[in-house]
C-alpha cells in the first residue's frame, strides 16, 4: 500500500514537473509576444475573453495566465474590467488540458510520443548555436509530463483487486446535494494540495478511467477544481495593489457562481453532454468513456458560463471595488516591493513587470522631488515648513527602493530567463541606481536652499533668473525620462535626450562664468559659492538622466 502511495506520489510529481518545464519554456520562449498580446487584445470584453483562451491554451496554465494577468493589473497596464474578461478566457483555455489528457493520455500509448519529445528537445538545449533552448525546454516538458501521466494511470491499482474501495467511494456518492458539494469540496483541496488544476483534472481522469469513481461524482470533482485554481491567483495578490487583489477576487467570485448555478441544474447539464458525445456514459463498464465525457464538461461548462458572466463584467468589476476598498497611500514609510508570485508557474519574465511598475513610481518620485525644490529655491521669501524633512523622507523612500528593486534583480536567476530578459535585469539595475543618485540630488539642493534660507543669503535676482531656463531643461529631461520608460529607445530618441544633456552642460558653463564674474565684481562669496554647488547638483541630474536614457536604448 505504501509503496502504491509513493509510486502515485511520484508519477504526479512528474507530470507536474513536466507541466512547469513546458510552461516555462513556452513563457521564456514568447514571454515578451504574451505579454503584448494582453496588452493590446483587450479593447473590449469578447477580444479580452479571446485572449485569456489562446494564452492559457499556449501555456497550458490558466495558474499562470491569471497570474499574469494579477501582475499586469498590479504594473497598471490591464483595467479591472479588462482582467476580469481575460480570466474568464483563460478558464475556457484551461479546458484544453483537458482534452490533451482525455484524447492522448487515454487512446494513444503515451511513451510513444513523450520518450521521442525527450529525444527531440535535449538537442535544442545542449547545442547552444541553434539559439532554441526555450523551445527544447517545452519539448522535453511535453515529454516528461505524459510520461508521468503514464505512469500516473499505471501506478493506481485495478479497481478488480480492491473492491473495498469501490464500497467506500459508493457509500459515499449519491445524488443529492450532500455528495455533490462534498466531493466539490474534495476536488478544491486536491487542487489547492497539488497547486495545479491541471494536475488535478489528470487525477480525475485517471480515477475515472481506472473506474473508482463514476461520471456524476468526477464531474462534481471538476467543479471543485475550477474553484481550488483561483487559491493561486488569491495568494498572488497578497500584498499587491488593490486593484490587482479586485482582479484576483473576481476571479473566484467568478468560478463560485458558476458552481452555484451548475448545483441547480447538475443533472440536466450531465444528461445534455451525455447527447453530445458519443456512448452511453451512464452505462454499466463505460468508465472508459468518461474522459472524453469530463472533457466535454468541463468545456461546456466554463463556455456557459463565460457566455453568463460576460453580460455582467461591469457588475463583477463594482462587487469586487466593495469587497477590495480602495487605501491612501504616499511616499513616506518603509518600502517593500510586493511582486507576484506565480508558485508552480514560477517564471521571472512575469515579475518584470512588477519592477517596470516600480521604476515608474521611482521616476515619478525624483521628478516630484525637483520640483519642490526648484518651488522653494524660487520664492526664497516663503517660509519653508517641513519640505526639508518631506524631502528627506521621500529621499530615504528612493534608497529603500533602490536596495530593494537591486536586491530582488540579483535573485533573479539569468540562467532561466531568456536572453532579452536578461539584458532587461542589466538594463532596469542601471536605471534603479541612477534615479537613486537622481533623488540623492534633489534633497542636497532642497539642503542648500534650506542654507540659503537660514543664512539669509543673497543671491541676484539676474543670476536666479538664468537659472530658470536650466532648471527648465532638467524638468524637461526628467519630463522625457519619464515618457520613455520600460520601453525601447529608438536611436533618434537618444540623440534627442543627448542634445538636452548638451544644452544642458552649456547653460551650466556660462552660469559658472556668470558667477566667476560676480565674485570678481564684489558679490557675496559664500551666496555665490551655494548658487555654483546648486548650478553643480542640478548638472549632475542632467548627467544621471542621460544614463537612463542610455540604458532603455538597452532595454526591449
Amino acid at each position: 500500500m505504501i509503496y502504491t502511495i509513493l509510486q502515485i506520489a511520484g508519477s504526479l510529481g512528474l507530470f507536474l514537473f513536466g507541466m512547469r518545464t513546458m510552461s516555462d519554456g513556452i513563457q521564456k520562449a514568447a514571454g515578451e509576444r504574451l505579454q503584448a498580446i494582453l496588452n493590446f487584445m483587450t479593447g473590449n470584453r469578447f477580444a479580452a475573453i479571446f485572449t485569456g483562451f489562446a494564452i492559457t491554451a499556449i501555456i497550458q496554465s490558466s495558474s499562470a495566465t491569471t497570474v499574469m494577468v494579477v501582475s499586469f493589473v498590479n504594473a497598471g497596464l490591464l483595467q479591472l474590467t479588462q482582467a476580469i474578461g481575460v480570466i474568464m478566457g483563460a478558464n475556457i483555455g484551461t479546458t484544453v488540458t483537458g482534452w490533451i489528457v482525455a484524447i492522448l493520455g487515454f487512446k494513444v500509448k503515451i511513451s510513444a510520443m513523450a520518450l521521442p519529445a525527450i529525444g527531440i528537445g535535449l538537442p535544442l538545449i545542449i547545442i547552444k548555436k541553434l539559439e532554441k533552448e526555450e523551445v527544447g525546454e517545452a519539448i522535453i516538458g511535453f515529454g516528461i509530463l505524459f510520461l508521468g501521466l503514464s505512469f500516473l494511470k499505471d501506478s493506481v491499482p485495478d479497481i478488480k483487486n480492491h473492491p473495498e474501495i469501490l464500497q467506500f467511494l459508493s457509500n459515499l456518492t449519491g445524488s443529492g446535494l450532500g455528495p455533490f458539494l462534498l466531493f466539490v469540496m474534495v476536488g478544491t483541496l486536491l487542487t489547492i494540495v497539488v497547486q495545479s488544476s491541471s494536475a488535478a483534472m489528470a487525477i480525475t481522469l485517471t480515477m475515472a478511467y481506472a473506474g473508482w469513481i463514476d461520471f456524476q461524482t468526477a464531474a462534481a470533482i471538476v467543479l471543485g477544481e475550477n474553484i481550488g485554481t483561483t487559491v493561486t491567483a488569491y495568494l498572488a495578490s497578497i500584498g499587491t495593489s488593490v486593484n490587482a487583489r479586485r482582479a484576483s477576487r473576481a476571479h473566484t467570485l467568478f468560478n463560485v457562481f458558476g458552481v452555484f448555478w451548475m448545483m441547480i441544474f447538475f443533472r440536466p447539464f450531465l444528461a445534455m453532454i451525455n447527447m453530445m458525445v458519443p456512448g452511453d456514459v451512464f452505462a454499466p463498464g463505460s468508465a472508459n468513456l468518461i474522459p472524453s465525457h469530463l472533457a466535454m464538461f468541463h468545456t461546456m461548462f466554463n463556455i456557459t458560463n463565460t457566455i453568463i458572466c460576460s453580460f455582467f463584467i461591469k457588475q463583477i468589476a463594482l462587487v469586487v471595488t466593495t469587497l477590495v476598498p480602495e487605501e491612501k497611500g504616499n511616499v513616506s514609510g518603509n518600502y517593500r516591493l510586493k511582486y507576484i508570485s506565480a508558485s508552480l508557474q514560477d517564471t521571472p519574465e512575469l515579475y518584470l513587470l512588477t519592477i517596470k511598475k516600480e521604476l515608474a513610481k521611482m521616476t515619478s518620485i525624483v521628478s516630484e522631488m525637483f520640483d519642490r525644490f526648484w518651488e522653494v529655491f524660487d520664492h526664497p521669501d516663503k517660509k519653508m515648513g517641513g519640505e526639508v524633512e518631506r524631502l528627506k523622507g521621500m529621499e530615504d523612500f528612493t534608497d529603500q527602493m533602490q536596495e530593494e528593486i537591486t536586491r530582488f534583480l540579483s535573485s533573479c536567476s539569468l540562467d532561466s530567463m531568456n536572453k532579452v530578459s536578461a539584458a532587461n535585469v542589466y538594463s532596469m539595475m542601471r536605471i534603479t541606481n541612477e534615479l537613486e543618485s537622481i533623488g540623492d540630488g534633489c534633497y542636497n539642493l532642497i539642503v542648500l536652499a534650506e542654507r540659503r534660507y537660514k543664512k539669509k543669503l543673497k543671491i541676484d535676482k539676474e543670476a536666479v533668473e538664468d537659472l530658470r531656463p536650466y532648471a527648465d531643461l532638467v524638468h524637461e529631461f526628467l519630463e522625457f525620462i519619464t515618457s520613455h520608460l520600460n520601453a525601447h529607445l529608438s536611436r533618434q530618441d537618444l540623440e534627442v535626450a543627448q542634445k538636452i544633456e548638451t544644452k544642458i552642460n552649456k547653460r551650466r558653463n556660462t552660469l559658472k562664468k556668470n558667477a566667476t564674474k560676480r565674485l570678481q565684481h564684489g558679490a557675496e562669496v559664500k551666496a555665490e559659492l551655494l548658487y555654483i554647488d546648486v548650478v553643480r547638483h542640478v548638472e549632475r541630474i542632467g548627467d544621471h538622466c542621460l544614463n537612463v536614457a542610455e540604458s532603455l536604448r538597452q532595454v526591449y
